[in-house]
């Protein structure tokens, strides 16, 4: 199954405006070059999006909206002391290898997202990659990281679209480029706060004073409510109401559940952190949602997975020699004293990757004629403006902090 992004070796169409791009500042601080995961130096990111057909949904045959992302934390993953963290802000949903990172602190794989009835294939997948990259060969074990969000609303999910294949393609054309945002890869059919939605990022780098660190995140947003989506700080949800810009349904004239959906976010940061501190900054994507409007309802699955580069290195799986084994490997951890500018950084970031994720999103029409509409610049920029408080910019909108 192929679509557009098959030929395209960024996964997606040509970029639409971003938050900055429109005037609109979240939170504080400066975003890295690209204002993406992949200013985290090593990171890259990967897509292979799956658009197909048209009409009544045909289980097995379309129409098919979907497709697969894949994070690569550094080179060698897997064989790299690469220390990491997650949480749990709602469980409904699926984040697969939490198990090893929770008892051991350590990430040994990608991280991909894709649809819920996907993780499978794709898991064999890295497990597959895996396997391909050892030269020693032997007996080794696999526990990869691959996470998921609903898009049944739009896409045949049941038609089980996405193949190994598809995983593999995104993982071999993963690079350090601006990430493709919004209809790509694990995001292509994916709903946010009833609009279209799919995947985001953007990053921080925080002050020389606390390290000059970066942090990044990425988010695959299929989650919330119209009325409590916030922008900024401004109500935009209550502005543009499901009378102005309807929820996506069928010709039938049935809506999506509201508050059904799941968000999944990545956090990655090159500083020296140990494990619990990178479950703390796991913990911290949360507040993001959180001031977007998420408030991880009952069916939503919100799951977070961060990592730190900062301590990476051969250590951790070098065979000692029997003469000079080594027992020990020297890490270094960041003083907590000078961790909160690593909270900001996330919770800004998160805020900003959903927010990309929403502008980045065009409007898809899936199974049965549903329709998502995408959020609508000219009226966000307005609803910004009507906000903004006096002495702050009002073109193109207002600088909310």
């Amino acid at each position: 199954m192929s679509g557009a992004s098959e030929s395209d070796p960024h996964g997606g169409s040509p970029r639409r405006p971003r938050a900055r791009d429109l005037g609109i500042w979240i939170g504080s601080g400066e975003p890295g070059p690209l204002n993406s995961i992949t200013d985290v130096p090593g990171v890259r990111v990967g897509h292979t999006t799956l658009i197909s057909g048209d009409g009544p949904l045909r289980v097995g045959f379309g129409p098919v909206r979907t497709g697969v992302t894949v994070v690569v934390p550094c080179d060698h993953v897997g064989r790299s002391l690469l220390f990491a963290g997650c949480h749990r802000l709602n469980g409904n949903g699926e984040l697969t290898g939490l198990e090893w990172i929770r008892e051991s602190g350590l990430l040994t794989s990608p991280v991909a997202i894709t649809n819920t009835h996907s993780v499978g294939s794709v898991r064999d997948a890295l497990v597959q990659a895996e396997i391909k990259a050892r030269s020693e060969g032997g007996t080794f074990w696999s526990l990869p990281v691959v996470g998921e969000t609903c898009d049944a609303t739009l896409n045949d999910m049941n038609g089980f679209h996405v193949r190994a294949e598809h995983a593999l393609a995104a993982l071999d054309r993963a690079s350090g480029w601006p990430v493709q945002e919004g209809n790509v890869g694990g995001g292509t059919g994916m709903i946010c706060h009833g609009f279209k939605g799919g995947i985001g990022t953007a990053s921080r780098v925080v002050s020389k004073t606390a390290g000059g660190y970066t942090v990044g995140v990425l988010v695959q947003a299929n989650h919330g409510r119209r009325e409590r989506l916030s922008v900024a700080g401004v109500p935009v949800g209550r502005e543009i109401p499901v009378s102005e810009v309807p929820l996506p349904s069928s010709r039938a004239g049935a809506p999506r559940q509201t508050g059904a959906g799941s968000i999944i976010a990545v956090v990655a940061t090159d500083a020296p952190l140990l494990p619990h501190q990178c479950r703390r900054l796991a913990q911290r994507a949360g507040l993001g949602v959180a001031r977007s409007g998420g408030v991880g309802e009952n069916t939503s699955g919100d799951l977070f997975v961060a990592f730190a580069t900062g301590n990476i290195g051969p250590a951790w799986t070098t065979r000692p020699e029997p003469e000079h084994p080594a027992r020990t490997a020297n890490i270094v951890m960041l003083s907590d004293r000078f961790i909160s500018p690593l909270f900001d950084a996330v919770v800004d970031s998160t805020e900003e990757a959903i927010v990309n994720a929403l502008l980045a999103a065009e409007t898809m029409t899936g199974r049965d004629g549903v329709t998502a509409y995408a959020l609508p610049h000219d009226r966000l920029l307005r609803v910004m403006e009507k906000y903004a408080r006096p002495g702050e910019e009002s073109e193109p909108t207002a600088r909310t902090t």
